[in-house]
């Protein structure tokens, strides 16, 4: 016994263990300028849309339920206004599963000094069962303008040429430009795949129409500790740019079109980081939009 004691003391400590990865990159990926708050404002309030038969672009909204899209529209708002609105009504309620937005409505962005020339369409949310949340055939009527205003969405019927609501030969002016996508990046990894096919239709009967998508990555800071300390992390972050690549793979927009942001929900001031990576994505969606429409004559 004596031996075996003195064998056991000679055994050397056991190794520490190795320290957990670095969730940080040691460069930003995506080189990206903080400072341009002002300037990206001056320059969204001075836009104006290049065919002269469309006096506001649209926006298609849509998105999973509870991923913020409501509150992207309003987070855009407050940007602008600097204080916090909240015209588009969001809900706050722990566990939701179903849209709490159930009739199309046009939401015109504000600044300080004017009315600008861009409407957020917000849209029933989306459900992963085939015959919840907003049909396939409902998200593609409002992209082409054939639904009016205040239409309230039916889980069971999309629109029809008899509805009061159905726009029959839609003007260039009621139409959407740009379809905005809003994904939350702490579920993304578990998003239904039902909701993702969805997703790939749509992407599809409009790409055939040449309608630009822009995927916006709320909740960021929810996903990654790293950015819910310090947002200026947002780029540096593995997790977020894994995410990214993520929604990238699985509904088909190029990581150049996916934008990640953090939404504006219990704060009541506004924030510049916030404003700027905001009005960024905002930067992206109106000239997507645009290009679009210089083309419709070329």
């Amino acid at each position: 016994m004596g031996s075996s004691n003195s064998r056991q003391s000679k055994r050397s400590p056991s190794p520490p263990p190795p320290p957990p990865p670095n969730p940080e990159l040691n460069e930003p990926w995506r080189r990206f300028n903080w400072g341009k708050k002002e300037e990206l404002k001056e320059k969204l309030e001075n836009f104006s849309p290049s065919h002269p038969d469309v006096k506001d672009i649209k926006i298609l909204v849509a998105g999973q339920i509870g991923a913020g899209k409501s509150s992207f529209i309003n987070s855009v708002d407050s940007a602008f206004l600097g204080r916090i609105s909240s015209r588009a009504i969001a809900n706050s309620a722990a566990g939701f599963d179903h849209s709490f937005t159930q009739n199309l409505k046009g939401f015109t962005i504000r600044s300080r000094k004017k009315k600008l020339p861009f409407i957020f369409k917000d849209i029933m949310g989306l459900e992963a069962e085939v015959l919840e949340g907003s049909q396939v055939e409902d998200i593609i009527s409002v992209v082409f303008g054939h639904m009016k205003d205040g239409h309230k969405f039916n889980k069971d019927q999309p629109l029809t040429r008899e509805d009061q609501h159905y726009i029959s030969d839609p003007s260039l002016s009621e139409q959407s430009f740009c379809l905005v996508y809003v994904i939350d990046a702490a579920t993304v990894q578990f998003t239904d795949d039902k909701l993702i096919d969805k997703l790939k239709i749509i992407r599809q009967r409009i790409s055939d129409k040449g309608i630009p998508q822009v995927l916006v990555m709320t909740k960021v800071d929810e996903a990654c500790p790293l950015v819910k300390k310090n947002l200026r992390k947002v780029y540096t972050s593995k997790k977020i740019k894994e995410k990214m690549e993520l929604c990238s793979a699985k509904v088909g927009v190029p990581l150049t079109n996916i934008f990640p942001v953090k939404n504006y929900h219990n704060e009541i001031d506004t924030d510049d980081d916030t404003d700027v990576l905001i009005l960024k994505a905002l930067e992206q969606i109106v000239q997507l939009a645009d290009d679009r429409l210089q083309e419709i004559d070329s």
